[in-house]
């Protein structure tokens, strides 16, 4: 199989970065409607898991094509050092 950041990049230049971002939200929306049924209660985690990879692909699209790969895992420790104190002081 391709190289995981050459098919991305080969994504984005097949349908273009307008498409591919719509599809970012398209994906996101997908998860959120089977997060939805899980709630009413359908047994739906592989359903989750699947929409899930998706909307991690699209995002990994929507980095390439923003060129915000380092800004993005910044924000992201960051976050989880904010997370990480929130948590402690609980205790």
């Amino acid at each position: 199989m391709m190289h995981e950041m050459s098919l991305l990049q080969g994504a984005i230049a097949k349908y273009g970065k307008d498409a591919q971002m719509k599809m970012v939200l398209e994906e996101m929306s997908k998860l959120q409607k089977e997060i939805c049924e899980l709630w009413r209660g359908k047994d739906n985690r592989d359903a989750i898991a699947e929409e899930v990879a998706d909307v991690e692909i699209m995002l990994d699209q929507l980095k390439l094509m923003l060129d915000i790969p380092y800004q993005v895992e910044q924000h992201r420790q960051k976050k989880l050092q904010k997370l990480q104190e929130r948590l402690e002081e609980k205790e």
